[in-house]
């Protein structure tokens, strides 16, 4: 058995270059275990000369598989499958790594499998891709910022716990839509900031790190009570949108249970109650006499 380890859960050109070498070599999917560091504690170079039941007979070393080893003869695999290599290898699966590894060892042995969108193997590896880009969606909709003051004046500073390995693929957008302001993401695994020019990947944190709510939050919590429509609540649905996973980085969310416990008697009052005469609006021409 051969044993890669990766720099991280998200080291996708890592894993790249390392399927690139094991191709080349020949090493079947069902002889490497994937690493990426985390899982016992390990560190070090990609390549581990690690054999681990020592019945493969693959005498591979540090020497022989380093870096400044050639680049292996390429062969073309379909854009759409490097598109759903980059998204897929961005979920927490344990497996994924072997998955994708399997699927392109299947590519070059069978380029025409790609064809076949049924086949087990890539309907699996595109649900990792949807729950990835759902993750990045939620990412975007769901992080709340607090101001905070230092030595170089406000800085936004939000807490999120991602599912899986997202936040360097949501941060760009902030970048994007907050591009004049600082901001930071803290999460366990890393964090990101950006200083109004670069974006930066640092160590994680712990919620303790993160700032608590401002005299903000209370404003917008006012503002989502007014809002809010008893008449108009499908709580299935809203949980679909904005699944309680999420919940604890929502200050509205304190908010959503006592709101559906009342949606009831509210909806019956307004039912109950007279109705509204619509305030007469003068044309402009009579105002303007």
């Amino acid at each position: 058995m051969v044993r890669v380890t990766l720099d991280g859960p998200v080291d996708v050109e890592g894993f790249r270059h390392a399927a690139k070498q094991l191709l080349a070599r020949g090493v079947a999917p069902g002889d490497v275990v994937w690493t990426t560091g985390q899982e016992d504690g390990a560190v070090g170079d990609l390549w581990a000369d690690e054999r681990i039941d020592g019945t493969a007979g693959l005498p591979l070393s540090i020497a022989t598989m380093t870096s400044k080893t050639a680049e292996p003869p390429a062969f073309n695999v379909p854009a759409a499958f490097l598109s759903l290599c980059r998204t897929a290898l961005l979920h927490a699966e344990p497996q994924r790594f072997t998955l994708l590894y399997r699927m392109l060892w299947r590519l070059r042995a069978e380029p025409g499998y790609w064809r076949d969108t049924l086949d087990p193997d890539r309907r699996r590896a595109e649900r990792l891709e949807r729950e990835v880009r759902h993750e990045i969606h939620k990412t975007h909709a769901f992080v709340r910022f607090v101001p905070v003051e230092d030595v170089d004046g406000e800085r936004l500073v939000a807490w999120f716990e991602p599912t899986h390995y997202t936040l360097e693929a949501a941060a760009p957008f902030f970048a994007r839509r907050f591009a004049s302001l600082r901001w930071a993401i803290l999460s366990p695994r890393c964090s990101v900031s950006w200083d109004r020019s670069t974006l930066r990947i640092g160590p994680g944190g712990s919620r303790e790190d993160a700032p608590p709510q401002d005299a903000g939050a209370e404003l917008w919590l006012t503002y989502y009570r007014s809002i809010f429509n008893p008449a108009r609540l499908k709580v299935a649905m809203m949980e679909r949108e904005m699944p309680r996973r999420y919940w604890a980085h929502l200050p509205e969310a304190a908010l959503i249970e006592p709101l559906i416990e009342q949606a009831g008697a509210r909806t019956q009052g307004m039912l109950a109650a007279d109705p509204t005469v619509p305030r007469r609006i003068r044309p402009i021409s009579e105002t303007a006499r």
